[in-house]
């Protein structure tokens, strides 16, 4: 009688892991390459060669390499690569839910110097980048106007609790609020000037207390 040959079980979990761990060492390469070279001398082919997997697995996760940075902008925003938008994060709502206007600004101000440092040097390459690459100058763009959406829902929280300046109208309060928290503003003192980490939060929570309050 024929013995009867099992059949391997599929483990898509693994699967899964696997292909998890594969884009995050795609991005990791991205990262360095990026960083250390510059987005547009950076190859795919160099990509695939320090990630220690071919360029179609790049090109197979990532489509392209204005996607592959793009993809990489999100997780060093967000924390990782999950699709929530910032506004949609628990750090985020933390902030808006805070009851007391200043510790609002403080929380504000640690939250978005950690993301500074955790995104920095990509924050660097886009910035860098997007005058001579059209795809990467409206991710640039995109950054920008996106950004300038989640100022506007802190002062909209400030302006719920009465606590923003006298006169003050929301729409200039939101491009304050966008303009002394742009990352820009971090690298100008944090990279330019060689600002502590530390001492730009500290600076950034009073001066946003300063400017926004009552």
């Amino acid at each position: 009688m024929a013995r009867e040959v099992k059949r391997r079980r599929y483990d898509s979990s693994r699967r899964r892991e696997q292909a998890a761990d594969t884009r995050r060492r795609i991005l990791e390469a991205a990262e360095r390459l990026f960083v250390r070279d510059g987005y547009a001398p950076t190859s795919i082919a160099a990509i695939a060669a320090d990630a220690g997997v071919s360029q179609k697995t790049v090109y197979l996760a990532f489509e392209s390499k204005p996607n592959l940075l793009r993809t990489l902008w999100n997780a060093r925003l967000r924390g990782d690569e999950g699709d929530a938008p910032v506004g949609e994060r628990e750090w985020f709502k933390a902030v808006l839910d805070e009851p007391d206007p200043k510790r609002m600004m403080r929380r504000l101000a640690s939250a978005s110097g950690a993301a500074r440092q955790r995104m920095g040097p990509t924050l660097r390459v886009i910035r860098d980048a997007a005058p001579g690459d059209p795809d990467i100058a409206a991710l640039w763009e995109r950054m920008q106007s996106e950004f300038h959406g989640n100022q506007r829902t802190v002062i909209e929280a400030l302006a719920d609790r009465g606590a923003l300046r006298k006169g003050l109208e929301i729409d200039r309060a939101a491009d304050v609020l966008w303009t002394l928290n742009n990352p820009s503003v971090y690298l100008l003192l944090v990279d330019g000037r060689g600002w502590d980490p530390d001492a730009y939060e500290e600076w950034l929570a009073d001066t946003l207390i300063a400017q926004l309050l009552r």
